[in-house]
């Protein structure tokens, strides 16, 4: 028994260093440009998707539940370097996979962005546009309820998204799949989710409660993380590309509404130190700018949200905020709002 100890320590010690190395990787840009993203994570992810894709089910949490499990056992049983072999071998797993692509370039580099500050002129300039786009789309798509597409017209249209996107930057070529719902669902508002991507499996989730114009950039937001854009700000950045290349009316929709909600949020906080005269002409000029079908369903979002708050939410989001941040996402959750300055930036890049 006590060789067999010494056996795991020897193992656990081995393993520790390994993380630790693998750790620094991130570090070494050569490697991380030329070697990982160009060609390791490419052909690890496409395996990935690959074989996940076969299961009906998510695996990916299951994986998940399994990991916690026997840490939890392993932590009772005292078994410390058992313990310490899981962790490392887990951690070496999630860098290898995933990890790395914390420390990439990304798409700032490769389409040459920066994410300069904007003025009020820029942001007013852009809420305009992206409420005039929803207006657009929202009309061509109808009066009626929104089109509730299954998880393989989701990935459908996603597909051709990306496709098309594919032609004029090559670098977001995917074959769409392992998109799946998630049976995490009934707890998603506890823990604070839309949709997930899973590293391990290469899965990228949908909850599949949530109101039908959301699902289809979300869709798009996770595959791009299935490409190796670490960043949400960048992930939902290259779901931008994909869904203004597709031609389908209501992923079109989804993404406008989504961007318009960041854009709001943006304009109004750039807008709090102005007399209060001029933020309320603001407030009133797009409410009267917006058509009513699109307010229609920027309520029923809200709403559904407003529905579901809880007092375990915002535990988990600052969790989250921590580990975005220990992953070089120096803004946290506040993240997600960086798509506006990208989007500013890119705008400026096509005229």
């Amino acid at each position: 028994m006590l060789v067999k100890d010494q056996n795991n320590l020897k193992i656990c010690i081995s393993l520790g260093i390994l993380a630790i190395i693998s750790l620094f990787l991130g570090s070494w840009e050569g490697f991380v440009e030329n070697c990982y993203v160009a060609t390791i994570y490419p052909l690890l992810s496409n395996w990935l998707r690959s074989f996940s894709h076969f299961f009906p089910f998510n695996i990916g949490d299951w994986m998940y539940a399994g990991i916690i499990i026997l840490i939890i056992r392993l932590f009772f049983q005292r078994k410390w370097a058992n313990l310490g072999i899981l962790l490392f071998s887990t951690l070496i797993v999630f860098q290898l996979c995933w990890g790395i692509n914390y420390y990439r370039k990304g798409i700032a580099a490769q389409l040459k962005l920066t994410k300069a500050t904007y003025s009020n002129n820029e942001i007013n300039a852009i809420t305009h546009q992206l409420i005039d786009s929803a207006n657009y789309y929202r009309k061509i798509i109808g009066n009626g309820s929104l089109p509730h597409m299954t998880i393989e017209q989701l990935v459908q249209e996603a597909q051709k998204g990306y496709r098309n996107a594919s032609y004029r930057f090559p670098f977001l070529a995917i074959e769409v799949k392992s998109v799946k719902r998630s049976w995490l669902t009934p707890i998603a508002d506890y823990i604070g989710f839309s949709g997930y991507f899973i590293p391990f499996t290469g899965e990228a989730n949908l909850r599949d409660d949530l109101p039908a114009v959301l699902n289809p950039y979300i869709v798009c937001h996770e595959i791009a993380h299935q490409l190796g854009y670490a960043s949400e700000s960048e992930a939902s950045f290259v779901g931008l590309l994909a869904a203004e290349a597709s031609s389908n009316p209501t992923l079109k929709y989804s993404l406008y509404l989504d961007l318009l909600g960041y854009a709001l949020y943006e304009q109004y906080l750039l807008s709090a130190s102005l007399p209060y005269a001029d933020f309320e002409n603001i407030v009133i000029e797009n409410r009267s700018r917006m058509d009513t079908l699109v307010k229609k369903d920027r309520k029923e979002i809200r709403d559904f949200f407003n529905q579901r708050k809880n007092a375990i939410s915002p535990i988990s989001n600052e969790l989250y905020d921590q580990f975005l941040k220990m992953q070089q996402q120096a803004a946290g959750i506040k993240s997600y709002n960086e798509i506006i300055a990208w989007y500013i930036n890119y705008q400026k890049t096509k005229s």
